[in-house]
């Protein structure tokens, strides 16, 4: 099943832009996945199961920093259109 996902992330300490842009190129390391970035958030689209397991590795590394903060918003549809 394809999905699109939308995610945000939000670590909060001053030096925010560097996890952010870390965060955003070990998403973009799954070649099978289309990634979309704006300035409000980021744009996954893909099977349901290798978005999932993407997120999720990348999440984790992610909260190895202090207080980070992620939204998401997940459609089980294709929406790249």
């Amino acid at each position: 099943m394809k999905i699109s996902v939308e995610i945000s992330y939000y670590p909060l300490n001053e030096r925010y832009k560097t996890p952010i842009k870390n965060f955003i190129a070990a998403l973009n390391e799954n070649k099978n996945l289309v990634i979309r970035t704006n300035t409000m958030a980021t744009q996954i689209f893909g099977e349901f199961d290798e978005v999932m397991f993407t997120i999720q590795k990348c999440m984790k590394q992610a909260f190895e920093l202090p207080h980070s903060v992620f939204v998401m918003k997940i459609i089980n549809a294709d929406l790249q259109e």
